[in-house]
C-alpha cells in the first residue's frame, strides 16, 4: 500500500514504539533503497491501532521479467501472535500476484531458540533456510553481539567490559585521540577511510551516494557520522543508527595510521553512550561469523565485540516462500553460475 502523509507518521510512532522494531523495515529505509520499489503492509487492531507492519522491497530480475520480494529484518509485531502473522503473509502473497514475484524472502528480528516462533510459521507453512555453514549464505547477519544498556549507568557498562577492553577505550583518550561529530558535509572524509579499509580488509564499498541517501532520509535525527581524531586528522569514523529501542553500529572504518591508539575501542565506546543518551534498550555490534575457531579469517571481529560482553545472538534462519518453483530453480542455478564466473575471474586477476 502506498502510505499518506499522517499514515506514515502513524507507521513511524508505531515502530519507534515497538520492542521488535528494526530500522530496515521503517518508512524512511524503505526511501533509501531506492534500487528496490516497496510495499508496506499494515494490520490494525478492532479500534483502528496498528498492531503489525511488514516493509516489503521487490526487484525485478533481468531477463526473467519476474520480482524477488524481500522483507529485510521484518515483520514488526508480536511474532507469537500467529492470527496477526497470518494476516501479513495473506497480504504479501497478494503482493507477490500483482507483481508476479517468484520467492518471497525475509529474515525477521527472531531468536533461533524461539520455539514457539518456530512452530507457528512451520502451521502456517513457512520454510526457514537449511545447512547455512558460512556468512555469505545469508543477506544480513546471522550472528550479532547486542548489548542490554537498559537503566544501566556508563560506570556500570564499562565495569561489565573486559578488562582489556576497557583499557584500550580509556588508553585510546589518554594518548589524545578525540571525537568530533560530523555533519553532512564529512560524508566525503567518511567515505575515504571506508575506502581504505575495504580495500585493507577486502569488502566491498556501496558508493559514496547511497551514505548521502542514507544520511537524507534518516538524519539527524536516526543517523550520526563520528570520527576519531589524533593530532586533528581523522583515523577512524563510524555511522551508527538509532531507531526505536536500538542503536545499530552500521559502518565504520580507520585509516592505516596511529592503529596502536585503540581508536575503534572508543568508536564503540561513544555509540553506546549514544543508545545510553537515547534510553535505549540495546546496542547492536552488527555482524559477526558466529564461528568462534581462532582460524577462521573472521575471528578478530568476533574477539573485538566479545570484548564488549553482551549478548550473542543467533537468529532463526532465512525464511521464504516460493511462488514458481521452477521459476526459482533455474534463477539459483543462473545465480551460482554467476557467482562462479567471477570468483574465477578474481582468481585470475590475482595471479596476474
Amino acid at each position: 500500500m502506498e502510505l499518506s502523509k499522517s499514515e506514515e507518521e502513524k507507521l513511524k510512532k508505531f515502530l519507534n514504539e515497538n520492542p521488535k522494531t528494526n530500522f530496515m523495515q521503517s518508512p524512511e529505509w524503505a526511501k533509501v533503497k531506492i534500487e528496490w520499489k516497496n510495499e508496506f503492509i499494515i494490520v490494525k487492531d478492532k479500534s483502528g491501532e496498528i498492531k503489525a507492519t511488514m516493509s516489503i522491497l521487490l526487484r525485478k530480475v533481468p531477463i526473467f521479467n519476474r520480482y524477488i520480494m524481500y522483507a529485510p529484518r521484518g515483520f514488526v509485531c508480536d511474532p507469537h501472535d500467529k492470527n496477526t502473522l497470518k494476516e501479513l503473509f495473506d497480504e504479501a502473497k497478494k503482493i507477490a500476484k500483482k507483481y508476479k514475484a517468484f520467492i518471497f524472502k525475509l529474515d525477521p528480528d527472531i531468536s533461533a531458540d524461539d520455539e514457539e516462533f518456530k512452530k507457528i510459521i512451520d502451521e502456517l507453512g513457512i520454510k526457514t533456510k537449511k545447512n547455512i555453514k558460512n556468512i555469505k549464505q545469508v543477506i544480513q547477519p546471522k550472528y550479532v553481539f547486542r548489548l542490554n544498556v537498559k537503566n544501566k549507568t556508563e560506570e556500570e557498562l564499562l565495569k561489565s567490559f573486559h578488562e582489556k577492553t576497557r583499557y584500550n577505550i580509556r588508553l585510546s583518550a589518554r594518548k589524545g585521540v578525540t571525537v568530533r561529530e560530523g555533519t553532512r558535509e564529512d560524508i566525503k572524509t567518511f567515505y575515504d577511510i571506508m575506502l581504505i579499509t575495504g580495500k585493507r580488509d577486502g569488502f566491498f564499498i556501496r558508493p559514496m551516494s547511497y551514505f548521502e541517501r542514507v544520511y537524507d532520509e534518516m538524519g539527524p535525527e536516526h543517523v550520526k557520522i563520528l570520527f576519531a581524531e589524533y593530532e586533528g586528522k581523522p583515523i577512524a569514523t563510524v555511522f551508527p543508527i538509532l531507531y526505536g529501542n536500538k542503536v545499530w553500529y552500521l559502518y565504520g572504518g580507520s585509516t592505516n595510521e596511529h592503529r596502536n591508539l585503540m581508536a575503534t575501542y572508543l568508536m564503540q565506546w561513544e555509540m553506546i553512550k549514544w543508545a545510553l543518551q537515547n534510553n535505549c534498550e540495546w546496542y547492536d555490534f552488527r555482524g559477526v561469523s558466529g564461528f568462534k575457531d581462532p582460524k577462521d579469517p573472521q575471528y578478530g571481529v568476533y574477539k573485538f565485540k566479545k570484548g564488549f560482553n553482551g549478548d550473542f545472538i543467533e537468529f532463526i534462519n532465512e525464511m521464504y516462500i516460493v511462488f514458481n518453483p521452477v521459476m526459482n530453480t533455474i534463477f539459483n542455478i543462473s545465480e551460482a553460475i554467476y557467482k562462479a564466473v567471477f570468483k574465477f575471474k578474481d582468481k585470475l586477476q590475482g595471479k596476474r
